[in-house]
């Protein structure tokens, strides 16, 4: 029998940011993660999800070592990456890459196709130009890129084929964890699944694990193994796919899937609707973050925050949690 290797785990992981708030005003902080832990096992996706503010991207770039925590510990394959060494990041870094949001921006308009995948080969390894253009060529292939395309510019492409660039260039340095941010939000949806789909076939020969970082529900639940549910930079709901998408139990989470659209009459949810919009993280509410917003709001709401708890298969930080399932 085969034992789960953990090869991410967050623990309390928080990046709080220090921002004036006016001449001659004292600093503000915003929490853009308080508080984060989940565990991410080789060869799955786990899905983050949440509106635009909840600390999706901030994550993103704690686990690409784009930035380091405020507080918390973060271990890739054991290494804790917040209190790594210069050389220890240096090389952890090829094991984890990233996918932007958008295929139009994230690639280098100067350079073609095949320079922008030997890049991180140059970076990272110590091959020569032969075997660069030998594992750009290779990869092109699997990604589903023709021959001719190694020497094309990014203008040439459209949307769709970037993002297989810009995945290709991911894999290209056999990472083990990929961080897709939105990957496919800015696609025409005929394309989506077929990028999806792609991801989904690459996780399969290699192995790979995803953090898939979305606000599109109904793309989650195709790719997902796992799913995290943040509001104003905490963890709302954590669990399997199936247990958050059939048995939510955080309001914040209902509001979510309402808003998904589904055909079959069936899977529509109660239409649970979130009030106003999400708050100021300068300025964040008393108690639950979501109280404001919330239609199941009491007082034990507007002056305890919820503790992140196991109920029923799942973990969810509501007070109300059992009632509202």
């Amino acid at each position: 029998m085969s034992v789960e290797h953990h090869l991410l785990q967050a623990d309390n992981l928080a990046k709080h940011y220090p921002v004036s708030t006016g001449f001659l005003k004292p600093k503000g902080l915003v929490r853009a993660l308080d508080g984060v832990s989940f565990s991410l096992v080789a060869g799955k996706t786990l899905a983050v999800v949440g509106e635009s503010g909840c600390g999706k991207t901030t994550l993103a770039r704690q686990i690409t070592m784009i930035e380091s925590p405020t507080a918390g510990h973060l271990r890739l394959d054991g290494v804790d990456i917040a209190s790594s060494s210069a050389d220890q990041r240096k090389a952890l870094r090829p094991k984890v890459q990233m996918v932007f949001q958008n295929p139009y921006a994230s690639l280098n308009p100067r350079k073609r196709v095949g320079s922008i995948l030997e890049e991180p080969l140059v970076i990272h390894t110590q091959l020569n130009a032969a075997e660069r253009a030998e594992k750009a060529r290779a990869m092109m292939a699997r990604v589903g890129l023709r021959p001719e395309h190694y020497g094309r510019y990014p203008h040439m492409f459209s949307g769709g084929q970037r993002q297989r660039i810009a995945i290709a260039r991911a894999l290209m340095t056999g990472p083990k964890l990929v961080v897709a941010d939105e990957p496919v939000s800015a696609l025409d949806v005929s394309i989506q699944a077929q990028v999806l789909n792609l991801l989904m076939d690459l996780q399969a020969e290699t192995h790979i694990a995803y953090i898939f970082i979305s606000h599109n529900l109904a793309v989650v639940e195709h790719i997902a193994d796992e799913v995290i549910v943040m509001y104003l930079g905490r963890v709302v709901e954590q669990g399997s796919k199936r247990e958050i998408f059939d048995h939510p139990r955080h309001p914040y989470t209902q509001a979510l899937l309402a808003a998904t659209p589904r055909v079959e009459a069936e899977q529509r949810q109660i239409k649970v609707m979130a009030r106003g919009e999400l708050p100021s993280p300068l300025d964040p509410p008393p108690g639950c973050a979501f109280h404001r917003r919330c239609p199941h709001a009491s007082e034990v709401c507007r002056s305890e925050v919820p503790v992140l708890r196991q109920v029923d298969n799942h973990m969810a930080a509501c007070h109300h949690a059992e009632e509202i399932g």
